[in-house]
């Protein structure tokens, strides 16, 4: 199913978190009007075994919720020396009540004098619309694990996740621009807007 260009499309997000909708509205551009999580909307439990699992639990929780097409992503940090972790666990990386500082702290732990730091983002973007209809698409972007947090901009894992192809810098130490340009959810919102004929 696609959402026609003819009048703007409004999609709900599922997302509470503020920096992750500001990317996603920069990376979509004009082409949808995205609206925000409703407030009377609870926690959506994320108990699926895949990034695309926990995506639709949240999209479909939200476009039944709303009664309109809802929009939802999950990304994980997958790295080699770990065996994949934290994956599907990333924001719950140091406990469930994990803040992003805790999580990058775990992972230096676990990879202090580790000399395989090579690791992937990975994006799974879901669109829901109220019939059950869905789209999906993925963006994935290979890296490294710095050895401590560099920058200031970003969240997540951003401040030690270094790109490939990137002058060596974090995703931290770059504009908002310059990571939509070649992120894991800038892949993913771009396929996932080709998907929907935007």
């Amino acid at each position: 199913m696609s959402l026609s260009p003819d009048s703007r499309p409004k999609l709900v997000a599922a997302t509470a978190n503020p920096h992750k909708l500001a990317e996603i509205e920069a990376i979509l551009g004009a082409a949808v009007e995205l609206l925000p999580r409703p407030d009377d909307l609870g926690e959506v439990v994320e108990d699926g075994d895949s990034l695309a699992a926990n995506a639709r639990l949240k999209a479909e929780a939200v476009s039944a919720h709303a009664g309109q097409a809802a929009v939802a992503d999950d990304t994980g940090l997958e790295v080699a020396a770990l065996g994949g972790a934290p994956g599907v666990r990333s924001a719950r990386y140091a406990g469930e009540r994990a803040d992003d500082a805790d999580n990058v702290a775990r992972l230096l732990a676990e990879m202090k004098g580790a000399t395989e730091r090579s690791a992937r983002f990975r994006t799974v973007a879901v669109v829901v619309f109220p019939d059950g209809a869905e789209a999906q698409a993925e963006g994935v972007i290979a890296g490294t694990i710095a050895e401590a947090p560099r920058g200031d901009q970003g969240f997540g894992y951003d401040p030690v996740f270094v790109p490939d192809g990137a002058d060596g810098r974090t995703f931290a130490e770059m504009s908002a621009h310059e990571k939509n340009a070649i992120s894991h959810r800038g892949r993913a919102f771009q396929a996932l807007a080709a998907e929907l004929g935007l």
